[in-house]
């Protein structure tokens, strides 16, 4: 089992998200950094992995409206691939 993890206060925008996204995923090269690819990397996994994201709140500020895509497509993954699931993790729920 793989479990990864992100900051999310560490996390100014999507693009920072997605590049922390393959690196701590390890997503392939051909990952194209938007949630379509990552979607697809997701339900690709066959490895049983754990995405804990601490500090969602801040995340989610930092995003803005697309909050709410990222979510959906991290959580439909979730729902689609039985080795992937992801926890999304308040500031006040790290202690």
């Amino acid at each position: 089992m793989t479990d990864c993890t992100i900051y999310g206060h560490e996390i100014q925008n999507e693009a920072m998200l997605h590049d922390a996204l393959a690196k701590t995923l390890r997503l392939p090269a051909w990952y194209g950094r938007n949630l379509d690819a990552l979607h697809d990397c997701l339900t690709d996994l066959t490895e049983a992995t754990t995405l804990t994201i601490y500090g969602w709140d801040a995340l989610s500020a930092a995003l803005g409206a697309r909050a709410e895509r990222v979510k959906r497509a991290l959580e439909d993954a979730a729902a689609e691939n039985p080795a992937f699931s992801v926890r999304l993790l308040e500031a006040a729920d790290e202690i």
